[in-house]
Formats: structure tokens, C-alpha cells, sequence
């Protein structure tokens, strides 16, 4: 049973996501604006949870903050899924630029939301299980350039220092670090990265793909190169 805080300051929506995400298995606990969703995400807060539903409009601290502040925490590695009323491009954007795994817009069905929970805690099941194989089965650590990326420890390092990757982040760089030089389309990456997320979009991954390389450049590098009109790849020094 994974568990899952669900975020909202409007309690008849927080009422329909608690029933929807009960309804496919999961623990919900709740909250009702962002400063108490902080109290239950971040130490000395004893409870941890396997992913966020998290609002962003709300009083008091709105969901665009509560995730700024987790992903600098040292919980930062649990998924969030945005709620939000807006359905702009550019707060999509924002959302999954400050560190969203994905975005659900207001009013959705709880069928979309429930797939889109699901494919996120696919993603980051799929991370745990490479970190939990035996030393003998483990994959052997990714290294390109500056760049070490060890699968089974959830790692990535860069000159030595060490990156907070989301578990989004961490597979999309996993693929292209498996393929150094070799250009990836936006479909492909989508294929390989998103293989249990038929949601993702091309406008996501290069969201995603902007936050992985801010987060490289404030270490001294950036690891991946933009083919114009083709996709990505990963610079092989």
C-alpha cells in the first residue's frame, strides 16, 4: 500500500481525491493549506509518504512554495502531482520547472488523476527496485565525462558533488547516460524514460530536460546538448 498526502484547501475536491486514491489501494492522509502539508512532509514529522497531491492554490503557502521547500529538504525525493485551476501553459511549466512530476488540471476526471498517480509511482517504484537489487545484480554505475550516475544507490554526482535528482529527472538522465552522443527524439525519450506513462508530452520532457541541466550547471556543467529540431543527447566529455 503506498501512501499519499493529498493537499487542498477545498474540502469537497480533497473528499473526491481521498475516495479516488482510497478506491485503488492506497494510505491517504490529508491537509488543508501548505503550511500543514510542510508539518507532515519535513522532519520531525516521524511519517514519510511514496507521493504528493499537492494544490497549488491554496492560503497561507501555496503548492508552488510547499514543493520549493521539499525538494530542498532532505525528503526531496518524493513525487509530487500538481492540482491546479489554471490550465495556462506557462503554469504547467512553473509547476514541473519547480520540481512537479506531473500536472493535473482542475476540474478532471478521477479516472485521469488516478492514471496519472499510478504512472508517476511506476516511475519511481521502477528506481527503487534497481537501488534494493543484490551488490552482484545491481547495474553497474554510470559514468560520462564529470558525470557518475549509480542506478542502484539513486545517485548522481558531478565533479564530485553530489545532485538532488527527482525520480523523474533521474530517468531521463539514466537513459540518455546509457546512449553517450547518440541523439534521442523527444518520442523516444518519452518511450524509454515514460515507458509506463502514455501522459507525457513532448512539452514535459523538455521541461524536465531544462531542470536536469540548471541543476548540472550550478555544479560547473551541463551534460546534455539540444539537437535543434531532432532532441537530445549527452555530451560524451
Amino acid at each position: 500500500m503506498k501512501q499519499i498526502l493529498v493537499v487542498d484547501d477545498d474540502p469537497h475536491l480533497r473528499d473526491v481525491v481521498v475516495y479516488t486514491l482510497q478506491r485503488e489501494g492506497h494510505g491517504v492522509t490529508t491537509a488543508h493549506d501548505g503550511r500543514a502539508a510542510l508539518a507532515a512532509l519535513l522532519p520531525p514529522s516521524p511519517k514519510t509518504f511514496d507521493l504528493v497531491v499537492l494544490d497549488i492554490l491554496m492560503p497561507e503557502m501555496d503548492g508552488l512554495e510547499v514543493c520549493r521547500r521539499l525538494r530542498a529538504s532532505e525528503r526531496g525525493h518524493v513525487p509530487v502531482v500538481f492540482l491546479s485551476s489554471r490550465d495556462e501553459e506557462i503554469d504547467k511549466v512553473l509547476g514541473l520547472e519547480l520540481g512537479g512530476d506531473d500536472y493535473v488540471t482542475k476540474p478532471f476526471s478521477p479516472r485521469e488523476l488516478a492514471a496519472r498517480v499510478k504512472a508517476v509511482l511506476r516511475r519511481a517504484d521502477a528506481v527503487a527496485a534497481s537501488a534494493s537489487q543484490p551488490p552482484s545484480d545491481a547495474p553497474r554505475p554510470l559514468r560520462v565525462g564529470p558525470v557518475l550516475l549509480d542506478l542502484a544507490r539513486h545517485e548522481v554526482r558531478c565533479h564530485d558533488a553530489a545532485l538532488r535528482l527527482t525520480v523523474t529527472e533521474f530517468g531521463l538522465l539514466a537513459v540518455l547516460m546509457e546512449r553517450p552522443g547518440v541523439v534521442l527524439s523527444r518520442a523516444q525519450l518519452m518511450e524509454r524514460a515514460y515507458a509506463y506513462d502514455n501522459l507525457i508530452t513532448e512539452r514535459t520532457i523538455d521541461t524536465h530536460v531544462k531542470r536536469v541541466r540548471r541543476k548540472f550547471r550550478d555544479a560547473g556543467h551541463d551534460p546534455i546538448e539540444t539537437v535543434h529540431g531532432v532532441g537530445y543527447k549527452l555530451r560524451e566529455t
